[in-house]
């Protein structure tokens, strides 16, 4: 008969193990359940999704639930490390591989691909064919410019080109917009869209960025046509880099924001009145932009945050002495161009926006962060002799801010 307090120690032992201490879909540690029919070890979140398996995977928890010897001893033969070698064998280098921070739609699909689907142990290569076919089309629900109505639009990714085309009808010959996959990101925003398998594609245009918002009622499509966006940027990046390995390009591929929410913003000169707008900082292409409102299909400016070597830095200020400013949480970002104020609602916002603009300001400059600065339209709102001269950094497209 088997006893309950020696399997659970026993459990308790394996997932100390290395391998087994982080949840085996979505790396958050100390996992405390695990699926006795897959023989892995998974966090509270990923359990409620095997649960949704119900004919491929079963989950107890190791602290709670009884445990029976025979299914005791199977953990111990199989555990993380020896799962992920069947069900992750050929999980192909773009594929994107949800961490315990990302949102539902990604790691649900993640599990069911894994185990479900079976699509990464090498007896369905149809399922990984698809991401990487010359033209790869989906049909989805893609919020309108200028009003919150959501149309069904058709999405063309080529990798012969290297573009995602979309077409506002089934017939049509000529599509409403090219997107070129030099400088284009997506990423899923829940929260922001209003919808669990919201998407956000960014690029640019014109030399301003551009955000489509688009979704799917069908997790499954909403995520394969993500990871198809990635196989088509990683082939545009391999063409671009040929002597760069698959380990440096994929970080580039696709990236999360470092920061987004509402601050408080003034003009040029600090005495125009302050305006809410909603900000975004992204780590990877150093610029702070911001929008009148998180769905706005266009920025209406940014600033390029360059390093603390080349004058860049920022500090808390008083709220004291601003004019019409509903918020007092006062940050000062300094530039080798002009200094910019910001006003956030609670001091936790501020130093979350503090701690975010110092991590780009301490990373070094790369060869690209210096190309890019040469490229950026000029919208510079202070005299020349105001402008401080950065060494090695042109000062022609430091700031890109304008009063609105």
């Amino acid at each position: 008969m088997a006893s309950q307090s020696r399997n659970n120690k026993i459990l308790l032992d394996l997932v100390q193990q290395p391998g087994n201490n982080l949840c085996a879909d979505c790396a958050a540690p100390e996992p405390d359940w695990a699926s006795y029919t897959l023989g892995v070890f998974v966090c509270l979140n990923c359990s409620g999704m095997h649960r949704n398996l119900f004919t491929v995977s079963k989950v107890k928890s190791i602290r709670l639930d009884y445990w029976e010897d025979s299914l005791v001893q199977f953990m111990k033969e199989r555990g993380n490390s020896a799962a992920r070698a069947i069900f992750e064998k050929c999980v192909p280098a773009f594929y994107y591989r949800p961490q315990h921070h990302d949102c539902i739609v990604l790691k649900e699909q993640w599990i069911r691909a894994k185990y479900e689907r079976r699509e990464f142990t090498g007896e369905k290569n149809e399922f990984l064919q698809n991401y990487t076919l010359d033209l790869f089309e989906s049909t989805l629900w893609k919020k309108g410019r200028d009003n919150k109505q959501y149309l069904r639009r058709i999405f063309l990714l080529s990798q012969k080109d290297f573009t995602l085309r979309y077409f506002t009808k089934e017939d049509s010959k000529v599509a409403k917009a090219v997107i070129s996959m030099k400088d284009l990101n997506a990423h899923f925003q829940p929260e922001k869209i209003g919808h669990a398998h919201g998407l956000q594609i960014s690029y640019l245009e014109d030399e301003r960025t551009r955000n489509l918002f688009v979704y799917h009622e069908n997790g499954q499509v909403i995520v394969s046509f993500f990871n198809a966006i990635r196989a088509t940027r990683l082939a545009y990046l391999l063409k671009k880099h040929p002597t760069l390995r698959h380990t440096d390009l994929i970080p580039q591929i696709t990236t999360h924001c470092l920061m987004e929410g509402y601050m408080e913003k003034t003009g040029p000169t600090q005495r125009e009145p302050f305006k809410k707008r909603w900000f975004t900082l992204c780590s990877v292409t150093r610029k702070l932009l911001y929008f009148k409102s998180p769905l706005d299909a266009t920025d209406l400016g940014a600033v390029f945050i360059g390093s603390h070597d080349h004058g860049y830095s920022v500090s808390e200020s008083s709220g004291r002495c601003t004019r019409s400013g509903r918020w007092r949480c006062g940050i000062t970002l300094e530039t080798p161009s002009r200094q910019f104020v910001f006003m956030c609602e609670q001091e936790q916002e501020r130093r979350q926006w503090m701690e975010a603009f110092r991590k780009v300001i301490l990373q070094p400059m790369t060869p690209e962060d210096y190309a890019s600065t040469r490229i950026l339209p000029m919208k510079m709102q202070c005299r020349p002799s105001q402008i401080k001269e950065a060494p090695s950094l042109p000062t022609l497209s430091l700031s890109l801010f304008s009063y609105r």
